[in-house]
């Protein structure tokens, strides 16, 4: 099957009728595409994987909402897999080799207060909504439920134990 030309301005002022590329989209480079974005958050990265360039990739970005959409979703994931990435450092350290003067080496982990920093501003207003409230009327109405609970397991217990 042919494929149509489409006439394009190039280079200066004067048209010319250019064929359309072997590298325009399909299914299978619009899911490659997607799939190393997601892997990479790197868009230069993706288009070369999918075999199309940077440009035809904006470019439908720009035309196509369920492209756009998928895009957007796919930055997402990536964005979630960097912090899962950066939690995981903060928390466990990275391994860092220290070069003695005698030409020894030693390992030890290093924790980045900076990433630490950064993590916890980024986080900051969902740890202070799912922070409990500590108001002393609230810690009385917590306390009366409980020992109204532990009444009701109390008195469930006696009536099993007068039942044996």
């Amino acid at each position: 099957m042919a494929r149509k030309s489409k006439l394009v301005l190039v280079g200066a002022k004067k048209p010319q009728l250019q064929k359309a590329f072997d590298r325009s989209w399909t299914k299978a480079r619009e899911r490659e595409f997607l799939s190393v974005l997601a892997e990479t958050c790197n868009v230069t990265r993706a288009a070369e994987e999918a075999g199309i360039s940077l440009s035809h990739a904006y470019k439908r970005r720009k035309e196509n909402a369920a492209f756009r959409a998928a895009w957007l979703e796919a930055i997402s994931v990536a964005y979630q897999r960097l912090e899962l990435v950066l939690l995981d450092r903060a928390f466990n350290g990275t391994e860092k080799v220290v070069k003695r003067r005698d030409g020894s080496e030693e390992r030890m982990l290093e924790y980045s207060n900076q990433l630490g920093l950064t993590l916890l501003k980024m986080h900051r207003d969902t740890a202070i909504e799912a922070a409990p409230e500590n108001e002393p009327e609230n810690i009385d109405e917590i306390r009366g439920r409980l020992f109204d609970k532990l009444e009701r397991l109390r008195t469930r217990e006696e009536a099993r134990g007068s039942k044996e």
